[in-house]
């Protein structure tokens, strides 16, 4: 394990930059400037970017070797998850510790470590007047809440790149590494339903007045997807389907029962047979919170729900979310007042025969020894939907495992994922070198 990269790391980890509630702003501020210190230690360009109150962007730039060089835009995010309760911890969240082939820290996996090499790779060639391409630098702090700054950052940026990279994604298993080239976007909604001023009597007016509870099912009812998890098809629409050399590379992948049951969810009908192309390639939709009432006699008159709808590739937000809100203000009954908020983010989907695509594949093979897994993902990435929409090709990969425990207590980082990783930047950056320049 090379020293430089892991002691970057460890010292990286310990800055707390949470973002997702409870954090310090100047920890997260911290996090960022470490970033820009690298960069300009290692001969480039850097400073922190805020778009109007959020956290601070690193925006950065190395130059390469030769003038004509392509452009290759590196993404990664400094902030993590709060660590939640520290008793569930077995050492302090940002207190890294390395054992068993591991560095257990918050931020381990996402996104410190996974990003971590790519950032040292280039910084190195660029010390060493090696690089071989130009290299923009793109470090957020908002990935764990949305990215609404980069992601303004990204439409309003002038330049752009001819390709991106974003370590920010996991291998299939140990030996395996992927390419994900799809990634859902999202329609969120909480709904907020009152019937009433204040709870009453259920044995005085239950059944004479509205019940903010049995309004909201109402709502919901419609957007329910059938026994078999299939939505109705205006939640389903724009929907494109997989390509046969994706469908061919998913053979490579475990079967969807093993995935299933690996994760201890009780599968819906067909789900462990169509598990690639319904969580990828499919659009979903899950009630994640009811709120409201209380198990005494009463009427509610408050109830709200917050449902998350996750887009299939070619899917737009603003269509399904127009969609969603027609299916629920249909059903609200005369006398109801309901209050909508939304977060909408675009789904991705990049050609596997796009250029930058099939060169990374060929990179990281020479640098892993195998032929990465052409993906898509169920979950979401907001800058690579906005660089998407900007026409940049983007190779979303990475390191991470199953097992690193991301979000949860106990996170950690193999060092051997540390190594592939820089390996992999390493290959990515020269291969990327042969693409024509657009910048």
């Amino acid at each position: 394990m090379p020293g430089a990269l892991l002691e970057e790391l460890l010292d990286w980890l310990r800055i707390p930059s949470i973002s997702t509630g409870g954090g310090d702003p100047g920890e997260l501020e911290r996090a960022a400037a470490w970033v820009v210190e690298r960069v300009v230690a290692a001969g480039g360009e850097a400073r922190l970017e805020r778009v109007g109150d959020g956290h601070p962007l690193a925006v950065g730039e190395l130059r390469a070797a030769r003038a004509d060089a392509p452009t290759v835009l590196l993404y990664g995010h400094y902030d993590v998850q709060s660590p939640g309760p520290p008793e569930a911890w077995r050492t302090p969240p940002f207190e890294p510790v390395v054992e068993d082939g591991r560095v257990r820290a918050r931020g381990a996996s996402d996104d410190k470590g996974n990003v971590l090499p790519l950032l040292h790779a280039a910084c190195a060639l660029a010390a060493a007047g090696e690089l071989p391409v130009h290299v923009r630098v793109l470090v957020e702090g908002e990935e764990e809440i949305g990215s609404p700054s980069v992601t303004r950052w990204v439409a309003q940026d002038e330049r752009g790149a001819d390709a991106a990279i974003v370590f920010d994604a996991a291998m299939v298993d140990t030996d395996t590494p992927a390419i994900t080239i799809g990634l859902r976007g999202l329609v969120q909604a909480t709904l907020r339903v009152r019937t009433a001023e204040r709870d009453l009597h259920s044995g005085l007016y239950g059944g004479s007045v509205l019940n903010a509870l049995h309004v909201l099912m109402g709502l919901l009812a419609p957007l329910q997807p059938g026994p078999d998890g299939v939505l109705r098809e205006e939640l389903r629409a724009g929907i494109e389907p997989p390509t046969d050399a994706e469908r061919a590379s998913w053979g490579r992948l475990p079967p969807g029962d093993v995935v299933l049951s690996e994760v201890g969810g009780r599968p819906l009908e067909g789900a462990g047979a169509a598990y690639y192309e319904r969580n990828g390639a499919d659009a979903s939709l899950d009630v994640n919170a009811l709120h409201g009432g209380e198990p005494r006699t009463i009427v509610p008159a408050q109830a709200s729900a917050t449902i998350t709808l996750r887009l299939a590739p070619r899917q737009r937000a603003t269509e399904i979310r127009a969609a969603v809100e027609r299916l629920v203000r249909e059903r609200l009954p005369a006398g109801a007042e309901l209050e909508v908020d939304w977060q909408l983010g675009d789904p991705a989907l990049f050609d596997p025969s796009l250029p930058a695509i099939r060169l990374a594949g060929e990179a990281i093979e020479r640098a892993t020894g195998a032929a990465p897994a052409l993906v898509r993902s169920g979950g979401s990435i907001p800058i690579v939907a906005a660089l998407a929409d900007r026409g940049i090709p983007t190779i979303t990969t990475g390191f991470a495992l199953a097992d690193d425990d991301i979000h949860a207590p106990n996170e950690s980082y193999r060092l051997r994922s540390l190594e592939l990783g820089e390996a992999a930047a390493h290959e990515l950056l020269h291969a990327l070198a042969a693409l024509p320049s657009g910048s």
